[in-house]
């Protein structure tokens, strides 16, 4: 493995992810791999922008919105364009999660109260049918 270049098993090796997720975002013009013949050579700009893509699945955010974020980078000329943008998705998204986080709460708490009275009505029947 060079610090130039990876080969697409390297980088699914490095990144955990498959060869078709490569091949995917590649697709969707997140990805720019180098062509050389059939094979695919990912740059450490390619390394970096699938860290962001992963980094951006795992917060929700869909891969266009992805793709809009790093379309903003520029080169390095657009970073606080590229931040600004991704703070106020990432509020976003945050929220989201909190909320979701909120109803579940909940639904956990309901299921503990409704699991501890089945619990405790199969008790005082297995009493009764003890008796």
């Amino acid at each position: 493995m060079t610090d130039q270049v990876m080969t697409i098993r390297e980088m699914c090796d490095k990144f955990d992810v498959t060869p078709r997720a490569l091949r995917f975002y590649e697709a969707k013009e997140l990805l720019f791999p180098v062509r050389q013949g059939t094979k695919r050579l990912f740059t450490k700009s390619d390394r970096a922008r699938l860290t962001l893509i992963l980094r951006g699945k795992r917060f929700g955010f869909s891969l266009e919105e992805i793709r809009q974020l790093l379309d903003l980078w520029e080169g390095g000329k657009g970073r606080t364009k590229q931040l600004a943008k991704t703070c106020e998705i990432a509020e976003s998204h945050l929220t989201e999660m909190r909320d979701r986080r909120a109803a579940l709460d909940s639904a956990i708490k309901e299921l503990e109260d409704q699991l501890a009275w089945g619990r405790k009505e199969l008790s005082k029947e297995t009493r009764a049918s003890a008796a």
